[in-house]
C-alpha cells in the first residue's frame, strides 16, 4: 500500500513546525544523537568515518551543524522553505549546506555522491521506503553507510499511518509516516540493494518508556 502525498499539506506543517522549532535554531547548540533521550544510545561512530554526509529531513540542522564542525562536507534537504531559511542563517557560516527540497525528488535529480546519508526522525520515517531506500542507496559511494533513527512501530499498526498536526481541529494539515518491525525494515533495506542490513530497537533509558528504532546498511 502506497500512499498518496499531498506535498502542499506537508509543506504546511512542516513550516508551522519550524516556526515551532525556531528558538531550537537560533538558542541551541551543535549535538549528535541518534534518540530522543539525551546522553543516551550510541554516536556518531554509526556513521563510520564520512569525509560527506547528507541529512535527510534535516530539522534544525543542529546534528549537521555538529558534523560540519568536525570538518565533514555536510549538507541536509528539509522541504520547509521556513527552516531552510533559519538553519541556513543559523548554520551557514560554519559550512553546513541546506537544500529545500521534496527528498524525493531531490535524490532522483542529484548527481551528488556521499559516504554517508542519515536520518534522525527525518525522511526515513515519513517516506516510503521501496522509494526512497533505492534512491538513498544509488546516492551512495561504494561502501557508504545509511543510518536511521525513529520511533519504533506500534505493535500491529504497520505500514503507511496518516498523521495530523496538532489535534483534530483547524485546517488539515497532515503528513505520512511509515512504521515496520525491525525485521521488514531489514528486507526493504535489502531489496534496495544493501549488502548488510541490522535494525534493531534501543529500549528506552527509562523501563517502559518509548525506545528508539535504529537502522544500519551498507552499500556494496
Amino acid at each position: 500500500m502506497t500512499a498518496q502525498h499531498n506535498y502542499d499539506h506537508e509543506r504546511q506543517l512542516w513550516d508551522t513546525f519550524a516556526e515551532s522549532a525556531k528558538k531550537d535554531v537560533f538558542e541551541g547548540d551543535p549535538v549528535f544523537r541518534w534518540t530522543q533521550y539525551s546522553e543516551h544510545g550510541p554516536g556518531v561512530e554509526l556513521l563510520g568515518e564520512p569525509e560527506s554526509v547528507l541529512e535527510i529531513g534535516c530539522g534544525t540542522g543542529r546534528m549537521l551543524a555538529y558534523l560540519a564542525k568536525q570538518g565533514i562536507k555536510a549538507a541536509g534537504v528539509d522541504l520547509s522553505p521556513v527552516m531552510v531559511r533559519n538553519t541556513t542563517e543559523r548554520w551557514g557560516p560554519i559550512g553546513a549546506q541546506f537544500i529545500r527540497a521534496e527528498i524525493l525528488d531531490h535524490l532522483r535529480r542529484s548527481s551528488e555522491t556521499y559516504d554517508a546519508i542519515y536520518s534522525i526522525f527525518g525522511a526515513a520515517w515519513f517516506s516510503d521506503p521501496e522509494k526512497l531506500f533505492p534512491l538513498v542507496r544509488k546516492r551512495l559511494n561504494r561502501g557508504g553507510v545509511f543510518v536511521f533513527s525513529q520511533p519504533p512501530a506500534i505493535p500491529g499498526a504497520y505500514g503507511p499511518q496518516g498523521m495530523y498536526k496538532g489535534g483534530f481541529a483547524g485546517p488539515a494539515m497532515f503528513t505520512y509516516r511509515y512504521s515496520y518491525p525491525p525485521r521488514m525494515w531489514e528486507s526493504h533495506l535489502r531489496t534496495a540493494g544493501f549488502a548488510e542490513a541490522s535494525v534493531q530497537v534501543l529500549e528506552a533509558p527509562t523501563p517502559g518508556h518509548i525506545g528508539t528504532l535504529i537502522g544500519r546498511a551498507v552499500a556494496a
